[in-house]
């Protein structure tokens, strides 16, 4: 079964062709990061017009690079939960359109979910159960998965996702957008021990998130006690320094959150995915935490961390083989996953 993928549930148009669930014929992605770097994060409204911009000739690029066209195509997934309800909006109108015009089933995508799916791309992918370790600019959860689409939501942020704690860190330091690049970059010059960030980590045994205090901290400590955003740094104030102890910080909770679902679950096999994910740091940690657990551990290649629509279309052939085909009522949804 060939599925074409549709991703516009932020600030990237994505489109894919991905055949039986596996196999990437093509996944283009455009990028908005130079729509939305002058006002250090995303602007809905931007990000809505852009992808109204984009979507045809990225669509066009990979049905090229597929060589095939949409009468080989025979279904279309497309993400309309979660996300910025009017990049969704845009991506679920094209969808939905050329559903009817080629008269292709239409199935409905969970956005969060396909970033734990984008390591089954990999034909050497996870075993069953799964414990997965979603990482990103909205979101920030674990779930359980027992297949591709036999998932459940087991803990997730409270306030400010990882990657949104990244962007807010980022402005902060003057790093510039994206945040986690310039947080990461920053941080290979810096001394992840000079500050002492706190680690929120809820209850004992709580697998929630929460990074809003250590945005807090991070500001306190590089411009002073109460300041504001638009403070000067403190003169005696590394960038480099206060980038590597964020980060250290945030890896040091992600690590100790899935150590405890992992105890918990006991599942086979651990996924970690989402943007933040491409950091160099929470890679190297995972990778050493995992070879002492004797779970084996699946991160996707960066190109599949990131917002795309090969992963889109990967789960969507789960959901179409299953039966689970959706409507042309189908509706955006932006609501943050949460239990």
């Amino acid at each position: 079964m060939r599925v074409l993928g549709i991703d516009t549930s932020c600030d990237e148009t994505a489109v894919a062709i991905v055949d039986d669930g596996v196999r990437i014929r093509s996944n283009i992605v455009a990028s908005q990061t130079a729509v939305h770097e002058a006002f250090a994060g995303v602007v809905p409204e931007l990000a809505s017009r852009a992808h109204l911009d984009a979507f045809l000739p990225i669509l066009e690029r990979a049905l090229e690079e597929a060589s095939c066209t949409m009468d080989d195509v025979d279904a279309i997934a497309v993400t309309n939960t979660p996300g910025l309800v009017g990049a969704l909006l845009v991506g679920l109108t094209a969808a939905k359109t050329l559903a009817w015009l080629h008269d292709k089933p239409l199935v409905a995508v969970n956005h969060v979910e396909a970033h734990l799916y984008a390591a089954r791309l990999d034909e050497d992918g996870p075993v069953d159960p799964v414990v997965g370790l979603i990482a990103s600019g909205g979101h920030t959860c674990l779930m359980r998965a027992d297949g591709p689409t036999a998932i459940e939501l087991i803990g997730s942020t409270i306030d400010d996702a990882a990657g949104e704690a990244f962007d807010k860190a980022a402005a902060m330091l003057g790093l510039g957008f994206p945040g986690g690049k310039a947080i990461d970059d920053a941080a290979r010059d810096g001394d992840p021990t000079r500050f002492d960030f706190p680690r929120t980590l809820l209850a004992r045994d709580s697998l929630d998130f929460s990074f809003s205090g250590l945005k807090t901290a991070v500001l306190y400590a590089a411009k002073g006690p109460n300041a504001r955003r638009r403070a000067p740094l403190l003169a005696d104030v590394r960038v480099e320094d206060v980038a590597a102890s964020f980060q250290r910080a945030v890896v040091d909770v992600l690590i100790e959150k899935l150590d405890r679902a992992v105890r918990r679950e006991r599942p086979r096999s651990v996924v970690i995915g989402g943007g933040v994910a491409a950091n160099r740091e929470l890679r190297a940690r995972a990778t050493e935490w995992a070879s002492g657990t004797g779970v084996a551990l699946h991160v996707p290649p960066i190109a599949l961390c990131v917002d795309n629509a090969a992963m889109i279309a990967g789960l969507g052939y789960h959901h179409a083989v299953a039966g689970n085909v959706a409507d042309l009522e189908l509706d955006a949804d932006p609501t943050p996953i949460r239990r």
